[in-house]
This record gives C-alpha cells, structure tokens and sequence, in this order.
C-alpha cells in the first residue's frame, strides 16, 4: 500500500479477511521517480495507491511482471495507463469516494482566507499583536465557481447559504445546470474573473482545462480577490500564480493541489506571500479512508476469487 503517510491504512478497515492469503506491506514515504518504483514495487502482486498520487505509465508497468492487481482509491484515475495495464495482464480496480470531504476543505481554505485565520491564531498564541488584520465579508460578495458538477454545486449551495451572490461557468456548463442549483450562469470565463470577489476551481484535469488560468486570465482578478483550487494545481498556471502573490496583484490564494507532490522543501510554494495551503487533504477524512479501504479489501478478495469488482477501463 502506497503513500500511507498516517500508518492510517491498517487503521480504517478490517484486512483480516486477507490474513491467510496475502501479506500486507504499508510504505509510510512517497516513492518519487520510476526507477525507485520498479526497484520497491518488483516482488508484489497486488498494489494499492491512493488517487492519482502515484503515476503509473505503460514504462513503469512494462517493468513490474509480478503485478496482477492494482487498486486505486476513487472510480477514475487518470495517472494510471489502462491500456498498458491491460497488455501487461494488471486489472484496475477502483472505490467509491465522497464529494463532501473537498466540499468542506474548500470552504475551510476560503474562510481562512477571508478572516486571515493563521495569521491572527499565530499572533494570539505567540503574544502578537492583538487584531493586526481586517476580515474581508462573504455576504453579498459575488463567489465564482470554475466547473458546476457534484463538488462544485455543493460548494456553490454553500455559498448561497453565506449570502453570497453565486456565479458559475465552464465550457459545456447548461442553463438548466445552472438554474438547478440556483445560481447564475456567467456569460464568458472572463467575465466569471472580473466579476468574483471569491474564486474556487472545480473542474476536471483534461487538455481544455490544462493551464486554464494562465498569466491572462489571473490579471483579470480583482487586487482584492481569492483564488482557491482543490481541483488539480495544472489548472491553473503555477508561474503565474506565484507572480501574482509576490507582487500583490491578487488578495491571497488558498491551494491544496501542487505540480508537484509532496512539495520538496525549496519550492517556491512553501514561502509564497498571501498563501494558505494544505498538503492535499481534500479527500484525507476519516470517512472516506473506511470506504478506500473497506473496498481495496473487497477489491482484492473478489480478485482473488476470480470475480473482479468496480474494474476501471
């Protein structure tokens, strides 16, 4: 099992239905680079990877032969090269996931944005100065959703309940989306940019969506506007965004997803100015690691008994 960075694996279901019949070995660090995956992963049989943490392309898979299954968490996963997995003889296996958890995440980033929730905790706990910064409002502030599906209509209904004056837009968003989850229909992505006092990335990592928010886009951002991205960091150019945190062009961001993960100690991110981030925790919830591994254990006892379940590809 990959990535268990909170020896959490073993904790969040019951493996002892597996007890006889497979050993279970949890890597506690992220295993970075190809060579070092082929090297740690050759005398396994059956893999288990959280998400898309962990690349594996058809290069990866060609030097793993001892691989059969391979269970990732979630119903779709583009860093796993299906087609290479089928010629190799792996079966893909997924779970189900909850929408709620990056629902909550996103709200916990912008809040904190808004009312510079780090900045004063560390000031009251350090014996700083007591109220060094101005909050700013969500009632009655315009919030822009980038993508309306399951997790960015949920974010968007919440941010009807705050008050806030909901817009939403995306290259195949409908009216009748729109008006199902009662909020506004922006004409254009410019206008959804110009127009937001609060915006939050829902969208899925594709070739549209790849770079979406480039240096062009972000400048069309209020001086006193938030960006918050727990989608995927490739949508919105890094370069970019880092640009406009240093030179002030932008209120804050708040991030959960980075080009690179987990962040090495030198990158940029680690130090940018008017940065609230998280290390990818949108789905990191008790609730959704039982189900991750209540079903990897299914996953992996169906395959054993030669009756694969939820496949992918």
């Amino acid at each position: 099992m990959l990535d268990d960075f909170q020896d959490a694996a073993l904790r969040s279901a019951d493996w002892s239905p597996l007890e006889d019949r497979v050993d279970v070995v949890t890597f506690r660090d992220h295993i970075a680079g190809e060579d070092e995956l082929a090297e740690r992963l050759a005398g396994f049989d059956i893999v288990v990877t959280l998400r898309e943490r962990v690349p594996f392309p058809g290069t990866l898979l060609d030097r793993l032969p001892r691989l059969k299954l391979l269970v990732a968490s979630g119903m779709r996963n583009s860093a796993i090269d299906l087609a290479a997995a089928e010629r190799n003889g792996v079966t893909v296996c997924g779970t189900a996931s909850s929408s709620t958890p990056p629902v909550e995440l996103t709200w916990a980033l912008l809040l904190g944005l808004a009312r510079n929730l780090v900045t004063e905790n560390g000031a009251l706990r350090t014996g700083g100065p007591w109220q060094s910064t101005v909050g700013a409002d969500l009632h009655g502030r315009r919030l822009g959703v980038l993508g309306l599906g399951r997790i960015g209509g949920r974010v968007a209904q919440i941010g009807l309940a705050f008050g806030m004056r909901v817009s939403a837009w995306s290259q195949n968003l409908s009216q009748e989306r729109a008006d199902e989850v009662g909020v506004e229909r922006a004409p254009s992505l410019e206008d959804l940019l110009s127009g937001s006092d609060f915006l939050t990335v829902h969208l899925k990592l594709s070739d549209r969506t790849r770079g979406l928010l480039g240096p062009a886009e972000l400048a069309l951002l209020k001086p006193t506007a938030y960006l918050v991205n727990t989608s995927r960091a490739a949508i919105v150019d890094q370069k970019a965004l880092l640009a406009a945190l240093h030179e002030g062009r932008i209120a804050g961001a708040g991030l959960d997803v980075f080009d690179i993960e987990p962040l090495p100690a030198d990158h940029p991110m680690r130090t940018a100015p008017r940065l609230l981030a998280t290390p990818h925790l949108g789905y990191v919830t008790q609730d959704n690691y039982a189900t991750y591994y209540r079903q990897a254990v299914e996953d992996i006892q169906a395959y054993l008994a030669g009756e694969p379940v939820r496949r992918l590809g």
